[in-house]
């Protein structure tokens, strides 16, 4: 009689199974595809801070030049034209640094902010060479690969 209770009560256990790989695989899945966007939303912050920092650049020698609070405010409009907002930005001689952001919200009200950061100037500028702090966000900034 013990044999065919134990063989009753193992009844369903693969549909457990089935069920618990369903939730694993789930939730994998959103992991990968909350990490996919956020991947992509820090390209698109990069790209905004690229941009912003050119325009800006572009201001320091045009109509107004000397003037910092106007390169910051071209950038400003570049960026929010880019889906972004500009969080810093700092003219350094005839170098812009900027930096900003993208808040992206989730389910469940999680908000991630995704930062950008680049400098642009002429070619050879000094301003902001040597810190190495940014380095991996200027490269594409300037041309220069700084």
């Amino acid at each position: 009689m013990s044999r065919q209770r134990s063989r009753h009560d193992e009844r369903g256990a693969a549909t457990v199974m089935v069920f618990a790989m369903v939730v694993v695989l789930g939730a994998t899945a959103l992991v990968l595809v909350t990490g996919a966007g956020l991947f992509v939303e820090h390209r698109r912050a990069q790209a905004a801070a690229d941009l912003a920092a050119l325009a800006g650049a572009a201001a320091v020698g045009g109509p107004g030049a000397g003037s910092g609070g106007s390169a910051c405010s071209v950038a400003a409009r570049t960026a929010t034209r880019n889906g972004a907002e500009l969080t810093s930005c700092e003219v350094l001689g005839r170098d812009v640094r900027v930096r900003v952001a993208i808040r992206r919200g989730y389910a469940g009200g999680l908000t991630a902010v995704v930062e950008g950061a680049a400098r642009a100037g002429p070619a050879g500028s000094s301003a902001g060479s040597g810190s190495g702090a940014e380095s991996g966000a200027e490269s594409g900034a300037d041309g220069s690969g700084a």
